[in-house]
């Protein structure tokens, strides 16, 4: 018996034409949602690097004349060694909290520094601590902080609350943090970190 053409209706060209669309759509759409996933990891390491420099922040504001009774601070040597510290275990100890996705040993840097005016850093009033894991000083627990102080700019006795001539301080707390793409969509654009940074800046407060 002759054979008879196999016979292709319209209803399996779409069929083909759907597979090669999905195919030609499917790199954008995976595209799409590996860039949401990744966008999403950043959001929540950024909210967290917020919160730490804002509770850098808030303790170094809090300590002013070194946590010490007003115009005492300059007779308290402790307080040149224990508040910069106090400032450190407070942005340490959300990076540790649970829940957070930030790194200790990914912190470039912190910076604790006198704030101008417009938010920026009066120059040469900056104390800079750097990552060392298990290895920076005491904290008010008796556990090793995970960064070190590596210079010192802006005296701890320095930092005044006065309303004349030119108002109270205000300390800056800066966290620099190297974030590490954790999606994919890194090999896609060759993209393997990103640097963080977020400031907070609050006024000296008198608390004694």
């Amino acid at each position: 018996m002759p054979l008879r053409p196999i016979q292709r209706g319209p209803r399996a060209w779409q069929r083909g034409q759907s597979v090669v669309e999905f195919a030609i759509a499917l790199p954008f759409l995976m595209l799409l949602i590996l860039g949401g996933i990744e966008f999403g990891f950043i959001f929540n390491s950024n909210i967290s690097l917020e919160y730490a420099s804002r509770e850098g922040a808030r303790v170094g504001a809090a300590l002013v004349n070194g946590g010490g009774p007003l115009g005492q601070c300059p007779d308290d040597t402790l307080a040149e060694t224990s508040v910069d510290t106090a400032i450190i275990e407070a942005v340490n100890r959300v990076l540790t909290s649970t829940g957070s996705p930030l790194v200790p040993a990914d912190v470039l840097e912190i910076r604790l520094f006198k704030s101008d005016a417009s938010g920026g850093e009066v120059p040469g009033k900056v104390n800079i601590w750097l990552p060392t894991p298990g290895a920076g000083p005491a904290s008010s627990t008796g556990q090793l902080l995970d960064f070190s102080q590596s210079s010192v700019g802006w005296s701890v006795c320095s930092r005044t609350f006065s309303q004349l001539p030119n108002g109270a301080d205000s300390i800056g707390v800066g966290v620099r943090y190297l974030y590490r793409v954790q999606t994919p969509f890194a090999n896609l654009f060759s993209m393997t970190t990103l640097t963080m940074y977020d400031v907070t800046i609050m006024a000296m407060n008198p608390t004694s």
